[in-house]
């Protein structure tokens, strides 16, 4: 996704992003290989290049096999929680108080670093300083066991305004920016190939989402139209395959 307001990154579709997105968006995330014939062909993609990218993938660890039946892999369905939670994020009301997370440990290599500041990223908080992570304490969800490990977690109250501190840890107004070209553009592709590619990348911006309090938003925010419209794209996919649920 670009970071430049109002452009948007659009990368090509290969067999191996197409057959992911829709097992991605699929509930359970599993399915036969003629259905997956069937699905990826209005995306320009033949049978035997599905073929060679289904092998390649369940040997590089993404698909696991069963008879004639493709399924994602455990670390993929880790990856299918994060954007389901993307799309649907659930929120509670907010009282005023701020998660902070503080980093204790010490010693650890770039690597681990960089894995940490990914999680903490993917948990929608945001690094106020080295080693200080915050966020609104307005999402229905805990923070994983293991990061007891590494860190220290509190209730705060800054005393700075939260709406100074919301700007200050998150690009608002070019997230903004970028949700709103995402949705002109979706609105003007037409060919299948097209809006699979733009809704993919609509729900990588919805990952980005910080999912604020309604109060610490600016105005005209549009987190709800765009998942409103990606909404709308997973019917328009589950009727033409007959899934339960398919996404990007």
């Amino acid at each position: 996704m670009s970071a430049q307001p109002g452009e948007v990154d659009l990368p090509p579709l290969s067999a191996r992003s197409v057959v992911l997105s829709l097992l991605l968006g699929t509930h359970p995330p599993e399915l036969p290989v003629k259905e997956l014939v069937r699905a990826v062909e209005p995306f320009g993609v033949g049978g035997s290049t599905l073929r060679a990218a289904l092998s390649r993938m369940v040997a590089a660890g993404d698909l696991r096999r069963a008879d004639a039946v493709y399924r994602l892999s455990d670390r993929l369905l880790a990856r299918q929680r994060r954007q389901d939670e993307a799309v649907e994020a659930r929120t509670r009301a907010w009282d005023g108080d701020w998660e902070m997370v503080v980093i204790t440990a010490t010693g650890r290599g770039p690597a681990e670093r960089a894995d940490l500041r990914t999680r903490l990223t993917a948990l929608r908080l945001a690094e106020l300083r080295e080693g200080v992570w915050l966020r609104p304490a307005n999402l229905s969800r805990s923070l994983p066991d293991d990061l007891e490990q590494v860190a220290q977690s509190y209730t705060a109250r800054p005393a700075r305004p939260a709406h100074e501190l919301a700007a200050q840890l998150w690009p608002l107004d070019t997230w903004a920016a970028t949700a709103r070209s995402l949705l002109a553009h979706v609105a003007e592709a037409h060919r299948p190939a097209d809006r699979f590619t733009a809704f993919a990348a609509v729900v990588r911006h919805l990952l980005a989402d910080p999912v604020l309090p309604p109060e610490l938003l600016p105005e005209d925010w549009p987190g709800a139209t765009l998942r409103a419209a990606y909404a709308a794209f997973q019917g328009e996919i589950t009727r033409s395959i007959g899934t339960e649920s398919i996404g990007s």
